[in-house]
């Protein structure tokens, strides 16, 4: 996309990127977090220490989106990578998640990790999760009712996988081997 520019978050970049978090954490439809929380609360939810690293999406020197990436889990399980997504109201449908996306996951087999896993794609988030197939990523369960949505009431939270591996094969939702 011409004109958008992907970076390393640096410390002055919190105000736009609470600036796009604000509505995304009050809107309670995709995260599973406190849709109270106060600034100061939330701003370690997404600027996590090392070895998470934070993105910033400019677009015409705007804050147009931004994304995180760390290991699923500690220990044995840091190869496995996880990211979170959000992009600005004024630049949805752009195409800035899907730079972030292909970004992200660039990066993350850059930095050694094997796969990526997302624990809690809000069913209901039927644009992540066509993108998130289009990326090759695989629904491996839905947990029913796991996320109160505050406009479809209880619905399931998807956990999605891909390899980052050329060749490697990962289970599909019914537990078949397929190959990525």
């Amino acid at each position: 996309m011409e004109g958008l520019h992907i970076r390393e978050a640096r410390p002055g970049d919190w105000p736009g990127l609470w600036a796009i978090m604000e509505p995304v954490l009050r809107s309670g439809e995709t995260y599973c977090w406190d849709t109270t929380a106060s600034e100061d609360a939330a701003r370690p939810l997404w600027l996590e220490p090392a070895p998470a690293v934070v993105f910033v999406a400019e677009l015409d020197g705007a804050v147009a989106g931004t994304a995180q990436l760390h290991p699923n889990r500690p220990g044995n399980g840091s190869h496995v990578a996880n990211a979170s997504f959000m992009t600005g109201t004024a630049f949805t449908g752009r195409g800035i998640a899907r730079a972030l996306a292909e970004h992200v996951l660039a990066e993350a087999a850059r930095r050694g990790y094997r796969s990526m896993q997302f624990n809690a794609v809000v069913e209901t988030n039927t644009r992540a999760v066509r993108l998130w197939q289009s990326l090759g990523f695989r629904i491996l369960a839905t947990v029913p009712e796991a996320f109160r949505h505050p406009r479809h009431g209880l619905t399931g939270l998807h956990i999605m996988h891909r390899s980052l591996t050329e060749g490697e094969t990962a289970p599909d939702r019914d537990g078949e081997s397929v190959r990525e």
